[in-house]
């Protein structure tokens, strides 16, 4: 087709598409009525993007009208409006693998028809074809507040999934997008950690600690905390470490690398331990913490603190309170605040221990 002929038929194809013709051009980079957006939504570690057109209300009857019921919508406006997965998901319950794909959507008064394409590279619907359907669902349109452009937006944001929500006029289109985040994340650190993060102690440490929080994984966990503690022994990859057998039921080599970790810890890691177990309701373990900590660092400005506490637990709270205040004589001007906080706690005569 001769080159001008291809132009008329494209500014042909965009005036039929409103009832205003606007001045816009193919060629030249000019302002929108529809203006794009790009819209971007983390779920886990998974990006999902939506890149489309915001066409206006303007008075106009949109719903039946200006879009037909019953016919195939680009969900938007101009091109395709797409949307992008970086990890495999599933879109109201179906299986969905990553990549971008065109939106599509068949409206009606009842039950909406959402349709991901194949194809993301046309303009609008025109050349929708079905056979290029990756996927198909059917949801219900609800009644929303008035928007005069058409929006998209992520609602109810959770850690393994989120809700598209299409709004425009006084209607809300919503689809659910679900993601196995944990799956995706250990699929994840196995390239992740033959990056730099291999080189450091700390990267295998965060993929076990990851792993062990969420209870998945223990093997790899294991196996992740090994290569940490091969890299650099510290205090933290072994406290982890003993956390992942304990979660593998591995009671006496958990107890044997958490042993050695207080051996290596310093006076805030074993304070920061205690504070842990009292957390955790076990408040004699976390006592006796405090004592190692009180023979090893003798000298350190939060032994008065752990000595306040363990005042505290017998009711003694005039011992107490002297005792804090020397540790917040002494401590460093960034945890003066929070010395001084607990000592008027226990001026008000406050269990700081809970």
């Amino acid at each position: 087709m001769h080159k001008q002929s291809w132009l008329v038929l494209l500014i042909l194809a965009a005036a039929l598409s409103s009832p205003l013709a606007q001045a816009q051009s193919f060629i030249l980079d000019l302002p929108r009525d529809s203006q794009h957006s790009v819209l971007t939504q983390r779920i886990g570690i998974t990006d999902v993007t939506v890149n489309y057109h915001r066409p206006l209300v303007k008075g106009r009857p949109i719903w039946g009208k200006v879009v037909p019921y019953g016919q195939v919508w680009r969900a938007g406006a101009n091109e395709n409006t797409t949307i992008a997965f970086s990890d495999p998901v599933t879109i109201e319950g179906q299986a969905l693998p990553p990549g971008t794909y065109g939106l599509h959507m068949i409206p009606s008064e009842n039950d909406w028809t959402i349709i991901l394409s194949k194809n993301h590279t046309s303009w609008g619907s025109f050349t929708y074809n079905q056979s290029e359907d990756a996927l198909r669902v059917t949801v219900k349109p609800q009644a929303g507040e008035m928007h005069e452009a058409l929006t998209y937006e992520f609602d109810d944001p959770k850690p393994d999934s989120a809700v598209l929500t299409l709004r425009w006029e006084k209607l809300a289109v919503s689809v659910k997008i679900g993601v196995n985040t944990h799956e995706v994340v250990q699929a994840s650190l196995h390239n992740q950690l033959r990056g730099l993060a291999q080189y450091s102690w700390f990267g295998w440490d965060d993929a076990a600690t990851y792993l062990v929080t969420n209870k998945v994984g223990l093997e790899d966990a294991l196996k992740y905390e090994d290569q940490s503690i091969q890299a650099e022994e510290r205090f933290d990859n072994l406290m982890t470490k003993s956390q992942v057998l304990d979660a593998m039921g591995r009671k006496d080599d958990a107890a044997a690398a958490r042993g050695k970790a207080l051996e290596l810890a310093n006076a805030l890691q074993l304070h920061g331990y205690g504070r842990q177990l009292q957390t955790q309701g076990k408040q004699d373990e976390a006592f006796q913490v405090f004592r190692t900590n009180i023979k090893k660092n003798p000298n350190h400005w939060l032994i008065h603190n752990e000595e306040a506490r363990m005042a505290c637990a017998k009711g003694d709270y005039d011992n107490a309170v002297k005792l804090m205040k020397l540790s917040s004589e002494n401590a460093p001007s960034l945890y003066k605040t929070q010395m001084d906080a607990l000592v008027r706690r226990l001026e008000a005569k406050e269990d700081i221990n809970k």
